[in-house]
């Protein structure tokens, strides 16, 4: 068959490399990707700042969609199954990520990771690609999970809403729909964020929509807590300047934009693409060299020893440093645009998972849980990146 014009999203990661085998790329800002840009388009691949619907695709030759995302809320899906048009996504390809992302901030929050390890729950909203992930490193790590997720049946450790909220850290990993009977659009009202107890702490890493941010806002004036964590804000790009005052961390819907998992979702779509078209399998190498080795010093909790292994492979505060950068005394255009450009050139970002980590002081189960490979003891290792 002929080379497919592909237009994509100029940000997916490895882009050019993973794809370029079967086709002309033409790619563009993904947040400016208009009609016109399909004119002569087979393949259309996109992230979640682009819309996908009647009113960019019709008219169009496209004949296969993909997203390189988690999410799919940005997707008309039955609109691409009326038109015959291939969807694929990428859901489940950052879910690690996500997880690190987590953990790596509560470590960075006071005490709280000590509290989980001395028996605190850890309630999970969402029990998904990542929700589930998550509950499943922090029982391999000795930690109480609760979790809540009305949609599906037979969820381990499953409880209450109310019962999640009572915990001392709660982390939302919940689809953003509006759906009956359970939908999680404001499922955190005012009345709910009152449930939960002022030295809690509570993490968004899902939807912006899922937690009532004006409500959220409101309570932290009064000074009633809980300290937040808000990867993901309503309105984002254009966030609320006065709530991002108010959390602990902020950062810009980065939580699973790890290389790691970048590369896995464009691998995906591309596998994808050649089933659909019949074509070779894309090569599963192109991409990032190996992450330097991680040391994990002797500690003298295992709790600070897991601090330093999640903080020596991301340090969620310079993040939110470079949040505060770009936000502060801008006009709310210029504070949109810089949250953008934070997503648009995030800095290579790498996981624990697989990682090569000089670790023999820490305890074996930390391996298990994290999945990172056990380096050589010091004396045989240099330290220098692989």
């Amino acid at each position: 068959m002929s080379a497919l014009q592909i237009v994509a999203d100029r940000n997916m990661r490895g882009l050019e490399s993973i794809f370029s085998a079967y086709g002309h790329i033409h790619s563009v800002e993904g947040r400016q990707l208009s009609a016109s840009d399909l004119q002569d388009a087979d393949v259309l691949l996109v992230r979640s700042v682009t819309e996908v619907n009647e009113q960019l695709i019709a008219g169009s030759k496209l004949r296969f969609v993909g997203t390189a995302t988690s999410g799919l809320e940005h997707i008309d899906q039955n609109y691409l199954k009326q038109q015959g048009i291939v969807f694929a996504h990428a859901q489940g390809s950052n879910a690690n990520s996500v997880v690190e992302y987590v953990l790596s901030a509560i470590a960075a929050s006071g005490d709280y990771l000590d509290c989980l390890l001395q028996g605190a729950s850890l309630g999970i909203v969402g029990h998904g690609h990542v929700g589930s992930a998550l509950a499943n490193c922090a029982r391999a790590l000795g930690i109480k999970v609760r979790v809540f997720d009305p949609w599906l049946d037979d969820v381990e450790d499953a409880s209450s809403l109310e019962q999640v909220l009572d915990c001392k850290v709660i982390s939302l990993h919940a689809e953003l729909t509006r759906r009956s009977p359970w939908p999680s659009f404001h499922l955190l009202d005012q009345d709910r964020l009152a449930q939960i107890a002022p030295d809690a702490l509570l993490i968004n890493a899902s939807r912006g929509g899922v937690i009532d941010n004006h409500a959220l806002l409101q309570q932290l004036l009064k000074g009633q807590g809980p300290q937040c964590i808000l990867d993901v804000w309503e309105g984002e790009p254009a966030i609320n300047a006065d709530l991002l005052a108010e959390v602990s961390f902020g950062t810009a819907h980065i939580a699973g934009y790890s290389l790691d998992a970048k590369l896995s979702a464009t691998r995906m779509l591309a596998q994808a693409l050649a089933q659909a078209f019949e074509l070779p399998a894309p090569a599963l190498t192109a991409g990032a060299d190996a992450a330097d080795i991680l040391h994990c010093p002797a500690a003298a909790s295992e709790a600070e020893q897991l601090r330093s292994l999640l903080l020596g492979r991301y340090d969620i505060s310079q993040d939110d440093a470079q949040l505060r950068r770009v936000t502060a005394n801008a006009d709310p255009q210029a504070a949109a645009q810089g949250f953008d450009q934070l997503r648009r050139d995030y800095r290579e970002r790498r996981e624990l998972r697989h990682s090569l980590v000089a670790a023999e002081h820490a305890p074996e189960y930390f391996q298990r849980a994290l999945g990172y490979v056990l380096a050589p003891s010091d004396k045989d290792v240099s330290g220098d990146s692989l």
